[in-house]
Protein backbone atom coordinates (compact mmCIF):
# COMPACT_ATOMS: atom_id res chain seq x y z
CA UNK A 1 0.00 0.00 0.00
CA UNK A 2 1.53 3.32 -1.09
CA UNK A 3 1.14 6.55 0.82
CA UNK A 4 1.33 9.92 -0.94
CA UNK A 5 1.95 13.13 1.05
CA UNK A 6 -0.72 15.77 0.91
CA UNK A 7 0.03 18.80 -1.20
CA UNK A 8 0.69 21.89 0.93
CA UNK A 9 1.84 25.41 0.36
CA UNK A 10 5.30 24.39 1.54
CA UNK A 11 5.73 21.54 -0.95
CA UNK A 12 4.53 23.09 -4.19
CA UNK A 13 7.83 24.71 -5.14
CA UNK A 14 10.78 22.84 -6.62
CA UNK A 15 13.13 21.29 -4.10
CA UNK A 16 16.65 22.75 -4.46
CA UNK A 17 19.44 20.33 -5.14
CA UNK A 18 21.84 19.33 -2.40
CA UNK A 19 24.72 21.02 -4.21
CA UNK A 20 22.94 24.38 -4.14
CA UNK A 21 22.04 24.09 -0.46
CA UNK A 22 25.51 23.05 0.69
CA UNK A 23 27.51 25.45 -1.50
CA UNK A 24 29.81 27.58 0.69
CA UNK A 25 29.13 31.29 0.76
CA UNK A 26 32.02 33.55 -0.19
CA UNK A 27 33.02 36.05 2.49
CA UNK A 28 33.58 39.55 1.15
CA UNK A 29 36.29 41.31 3.20
CA UNK A 30 35.67 44.89 4.37
CA UNK A 31 36.99 47.68 2.20
CA UNK A 32 39.62 50.11 3.42
CA UNK A 33 38.36 53.69 3.29
CA UNK A 34 41.83 55.08 2.62
CA UNK A 35 43.54 57.81 4.58
CA UNK A 36 46.41 57.85 7.06
CA UNK A 37 46.77 58.56 10.79
CA UNK A 38 49.84 58.91 13.00
CA UNK A 39 50.83 59.91 16.52
CA UNK A 40 54.05 61.00 18.26
CA UNK A 41 54.53 61.33 22.01
CA UNK A 42 56.95 63.82 23.55
CA UNK A 43 57.89 65.37 26.86
CA UNK A 44 54.59 66.68 28.20
CA UNK A 45 52.71 66.53 24.89
CA UNK A 46 51.35 64.16 22.25
CA UNK A 47 50.58 64.96 18.62
CA UNK A 48 47.89 62.93 16.81
CA UNK A 49 47.17 63.67 13.16
CA UNK A 50 45.02 62.31 10.34
CA UNK A 51 43.90 63.33 6.88
CA UNK A 52 40.20 63.86 6.28
CA UNK A 53 39.25 61.93 3.16
CA UNK A 54 37.16 58.81 2.58
CA UNK A 55 38.02 57.16 -0.71
CA UNK A 56 37.90 53.91 -2.63
CA UNK A 57 41.51 52.84 -3.25
CA UNK A 58 40.39 50.43 -5.98
CA UNK A 59 38.49 53.07 -7.92
CA UNK A 60 41.21 55.69 -7.54
CA UNK A 61 38.99 58.69 -6.81
CA UNK A 62 37.77 60.41 -3.64
CA UNK A 63 34.22 59.77 -2.45
CA UNK A 64 34.10 62.26 0.44
CA UNK A 65 36.74 64.94 0.80
CA UNK A 66 36.18 65.78 4.48
CA UNK A 67 35.46 63.08 7.05
CA UNK A 68 37.39 63.38 10.34
CA UNK A 69 39.52 60.42 11.41
CA UNK A 70 40.82 61.88 14.70
CA UNK A 71 38.41 62.31 17.63
CA UNK A 72 38.67 63.92 21.05
CA UNK A 73 37.64 61.55 23.85
CA UNK A 74 38.59 63.57 26.96
CA UNK A 75 40.86 66.52 27.73
CA UNK A 76 43.80 64.09 27.94
CA UNK A 77 42.94 61.46 25.31
CA UNK A 78 42.50 61.53 21.52
CA UNK A 79 41.70 58.51 19.34
CA UNK A 80 42.63 58.18 15.66
CA UNK A 81 40.88 55.48 13.61
CA UNK A 82 41.50 54.12 10.14
CA UNK A 83 40.12 51.20 8.15
CA UNK A 84 36.56 50.18 7.30
CA UNK A 85 34.49 53.38 7.53
CA UNK A 86 31.30 51.84 8.97
CA UNK A 87 33.20 49.96 11.69
CA UNK A 88 35.16 53.09 12.52
CA UNK A 89 32.01 55.16 13.01
CA UNK A 90 30.24 52.65 15.23
CA UNK A 91 33.37 51.96 17.27
CA UNK A 92 33.88 55.65 18.05
CA UNK A 93 30.24 55.90 19.19
CA UNK A 94 30.64 52.87 21.46
CA UNK A 95 33.87 54.16 23.04
CA UNK A 96 32.35 57.58 23.71
CA UNK A 97 29.28 55.93 25.22
CA UNK A 98 31.38 53.88 27.63
CA UNK A 99 33.38 56.95 28.64
CA UNK A 100 30.16 58.86 29.27
CA UNK A 101 28.89 56.06 31.54
CA UNK A 102 32.16 56.17 33.48
CA UNK A 103 31.95 59.97 33.80
CA UNK A 104 28.43 59.80 35.25
CA UNK A 105 29.32 56.96 37.62
CA UNK A 106 32.61 58.37 38.98
CA UNK A 107 32.31 62.14 38.36
CA UNK A 108 35.66 62.21 36.57
CA UNK A 109 37.23 61.27 33.26
CA UNK A 110 38.94 57.94 32.69
CA UNK A 111 42.74 57.97 32.62
CA UNK A 112 44.62 57.39 29.37
CA UNK A 113 45.88 53.92 30.31
CA UNK A 114 42.40 52.93 31.48
CA UNK A 115 41.02 54.01 28.10
CA UNK A 116 43.64 51.82 26.42
CA UNK A 117 42.47 48.84 28.50
CA UNK A 118 38.84 49.68 27.65
CA UNK A 119 39.58 49.70 23.91
CA UNK A 120 41.48 46.43 24.25
CA UNK A 121 38.50 44.81 25.98
CA UNK A 122 35.98 46.12 23.44
CA UNK A 123 38.05 44.88 20.50
CA UNK A 124 38.73 41.48 22.08
CA UNK A 125 35.02 40.92 22.75
CA UNK A 126 34.52 41.12 18.97
CA UNK A 127 37.50 38.91 18.09
CA UNK A 128 35.37 36.38 16.16
CA UNK A 129 33.77 39.16 14.12
CA UNK A 130 36.23 42.01 14.66
CA UNK A 131 35.95 45.69 13.96
CA UNK A 132 38.12 46.20 10.88
CA UNK A 133 39.68 49.34 12.35
CA UNK A 134 43.25 50.38 13.12
CA UNK A 135 43.26 52.47 16.30
CA UNK A 136 45.94 54.80 17.66
CA UNK A 137 45.30 56.33 21.08
CA UNK A 138 47.36 59.32 22.18
CA UNK A 139 47.34 61.66 25.13
CA UNK A 140 48.77 62.43 28.55
CA UNK A 141 49.29 59.91 31.34
CA UNK A 142 48.62 60.68 35.00
CA UNK A 143 52.32 61.42 35.56
CA UNK A 144 52.26 64.14 32.86
CA UNK A 145 54.16 62.20 30.19
CA UNK A 146 53.00 61.84 26.61
CA UNK A 147 51.95 58.37 25.48
CA UNK A 148 50.85 56.59 22.30
CA UNK A 149 49.06 53.21 22.23
CA UNK A 150 48.56 51.33 18.96
CA UNK A 151 46.05 48.49 18.55
CA UNK A 152 45.36 45.74 16.07
CA UNK A 153 41.87 44.56 15.10
CA UNK A 154 41.49 42.03 17.96
CA UNK A 155 42.72 44.21 20.82
CA UNK A 156 46.44 43.54 21.14
CA UNK A 157 48.14 46.84 21.95
CA UNK A 158 51.55 48.26 22.80
CA UNK A 159 52.77 51.63 24.03
CA UNK A 160 55.04 53.26 21.50
CA UNK A 161 56.82 56.52 20.84
CA UNK A 162 55.44 56.97 17.31
CA UNK A 163 53.11 55.01 15.07
CA UNK A 164 51.53 55.46 11.63
CA UNK A 165 48.62 53.48 10.18
CA UNK A 166 46.70 53.54 6.93
CA UNK A 167 47.45 53.93 3.24
CA UNK A 168 50.75 55.76 3.65
CA UNK A 169 51.97 53.95 6.77
CA UNK A 170 54.62 52.05 4.82
CA UNK A 171 56.06 55.41 3.74
CA UNK A 172 55.63 57.38 6.96
CA UNK A 173 56.71 54.87 9.61
CA UNK A 174 60.34 54.59 8.39
CA UNK A 175 60.47 58.37 8.11
CA UNK A 176 59.29 58.82 11.70
CA UNK A 177 61.74 56.22 13.01
CA UNK A 178 64.68 57.77 11.19
CA UNK A 179 63.88 61.30 12.36
CA UNK A 180 63.01 60.51 15.98
CA UNK A 181 65.68 57.84 16.59
CA UNK A 182 68.40 58.54 14.00
CA UNK A 183 71.16 56.68 15.91
CA UNK A 184 69.22 53.56 16.84
CA UNK A 185 67.95 50.77 14.61
CA UNK A 186 65.62 49.55 17.35
CA UNK A 187 63.92 52.55 19.02
CA UNK A 188 63.09 52.13 22.71
CA UNK A 189 59.52 51.19 23.56
CA UNK A 190 57.67 52.32 25.58
CA UNK A 191 58.90 55.86 25.80
CA UNK A 192 58.58 59.39 24.50
CA UNK A 193 60.61 61.53 22.16
CA UNK A 194 61.77 63.70 25.05
CA UNK A 195 64.65 65.13 23.04
CA UNK A 196 62.35 66.73 20.45
CA UNK A 197 60.50 70.01 21.21
CA UNK A 198 56.89 70.52 20.17
CA UNK A 199 57.66 72.79 17.15
CA UNK A 200 60.03 70.14 15.76
CA UNK A 201 57.43 67.39 16.14
CA UNK A 202 54.73 69.50 14.47
CA UNK A 203 57.05 70.30 11.59
CA UNK A 204 57.86 66.59 11.23
CA UNK A 205 54.16 65.70 11.10
CA UNK A 206 53.44 68.36 8.47
CA UNK A 207 56.36 67.23 6.31
CA UNK A 208 55.39 63.56 6.62
CA UNK A 209 51.84 64.15 5.42
CA UNK A 210 52.98 66.53 2.70
CA UNK A 211 55.34 63.98 1.18
CA UNK A 212 52.80 61.21 1.65
CA UNK A 213 50.19 63.28 -0.14
CA UNK A 214 52.52 63.91 -3.05
CA UNK A 215 53.19 60.18 -3.31
CA UNK A 216 49.58 58.96 -3.03
CA UNK A 217 47.62 61.88 -4.48
CA UNK A 218 47.06 60.18 -7.85
CA UNK A 219 45.42 57.14 -6.24
CA UNK A 220 43.26 59.18 -3.90
CA UNK A 221 44.56 57.29 -0.85
CA UNK A 222 45.42 60.37 1.18
CA UNK A 223 43.24 63.38 1.75
CA UNK A 224 43.46 67.06 0.91
CA UNK A 225 42.84 68.29 4.48
CA UNK A 226 44.90 67.56 7.57
CA UNK A 227 43.79 67.73 11.21
CA UNK A 228 46.47 67.75 13.92
CA UNK A 229 45.45 67.37 17.57
CA UNK A 230 47.96 68.48 20.20
CA UNK A 231 47.43 67.33 23.80
CA UNK A 232 49.46 69.32 26.33
CA UNK A 233 50.15 68.32 29.92
CA UNK A 234 49.26 70.72 32.71
CA UNK A 235 51.70 73.62 32.77
CA UNK A 236 53.22 72.93 29.34
CA UNK A 237 54.01 76.02 27.26
CA UNK A 238 52.05 76.62 24.06
CA UNK A 239 55.00 78.31 22.34
CA UNK A 240 55.42 77.08 18.77
CA UNK A 241 51.97 75.53 18.65
CA UNK A 242 50.97 77.19 15.36
CA UNK A 243 53.51 76.09 12.73
CA UNK A 244 54.06 78.14 9.58
CA UNK A 245 51.56 80.76 10.65
CA UNK A 246 48.68 78.28 10.97
CA UNK A 247 46.38 79.16 13.88
CA UNK A 248 45.51 76.54 16.48
CA UNK A 249 42.07 76.47 18.10
CA UNK A 250 41.62 75.21 21.67
CA UNK A 251 38.87 72.67 22.42
CA UNK A 252 39.58 72.08 26.11
CA UNK A 253 36.39 71.50 28.12
CA UNK A 254 37.69 71.90 31.71
CA UNK A 255 40.19 74.73 32.37
CA UNK A 256 43.14 74.28 34.68
CA UNK A 257 44.26 70.83 33.54
CA UNK A 258 45.41 69.25 30.32
CA UNK A 259 44.73 71.24 27.15
CA UNK A 260 43.82 70.16 23.62
CA UNK A 261 44.42 72.20 20.47
CA UNK A 262 43.51 71.51 16.86
CA UNK A 263 45.51 72.66 13.86
CA UNK A 264 43.81 72.37 10.46
CA UNK A 265 45.47 72.95 7.11
CA UNK A 266 45.42 71.81 3.50
CA UNK A 267 47.97 69.44 2.04
CA UNK A 268 48.09 70.82 -1.53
Amino acid sequence: MAYFPATTAYSRGPIPSLAVVSAPQQLVPPTEAGGTVLAISGAGFTVIAGDARRSDPGAGYPQVRYVPTVFRLTDKAVLATNGFAADSNIFIKKVRQRLEWYRHAHAKDMSLHAIALLIQSMLYQRRFCPFYVHNILGGIEDDGSGAVYSFDEVGSYVRETCRAAGSASALLQPLLDSQIFPSSIHPPSPGSATHLPLPRVLSLVMDAFKHGAERLARTGQIGDALEVYVVLAKGTSTQGLGPEGVAASEITSVPGGERIFVVRRTLH
